[in-house]
């Protein structure tokens, strides 16, 4: 099986936002665990998420730290349209910009994952 989890949930918005990074963290724990290719990709407001994961007394930290190894990355345009690049950057995540848009610095490719057989997951 392979997994292509898509995190696009916004941390500023609340407990849901966090229920959601959470069973998405989960569901990549889990498909790790079972030896499945997962990937993780920060999209949208979700690419706001790897700063919050990433301080301490986080709830969700120990979970994101567990499958760091499996993030592939954060939309690089989207980063840029909700203010999360430099943070993102600073996170050592990935700028993933296969989907090279007109008008942005390029894409995560939601189409590239199908292509190479994963299902994508939307959290």
């Amino acid at each position: 099986m392979k997994l292509a989890i898509f995190v696009l949930s916004d941390p500023t918005r609340g407990e849901e936002a966090l229920g959601r990074v959470f069973n998405a963290l989960a569901l990549a724990a889990d498909g790790k665990r079972a030896g499945n290719a997962v990937s993780v990709v920060f999209a949208g407001a979700g690419t706001r998420w790897p700063k919050e994961l990433t301080k301490l007394g986080h709830p969700a930290k120990a979970l994101y730290e567990s499958v760091r190894d499996v993030v592939a990355g954060a939309s690089c345009g989207c980063s840029d349209v909700f203010g999360a690049r430099a943070s993102v950057e600073a996170c050592g995540v990935p700028l993933l910009t296969e989907n090279a848009l007109a008008g942005t610095s390029g894409l995560a490719s939601v189409r590239d994952f199908v292509a190479r057989g994963y299902t994508p997951i939307v959290f």
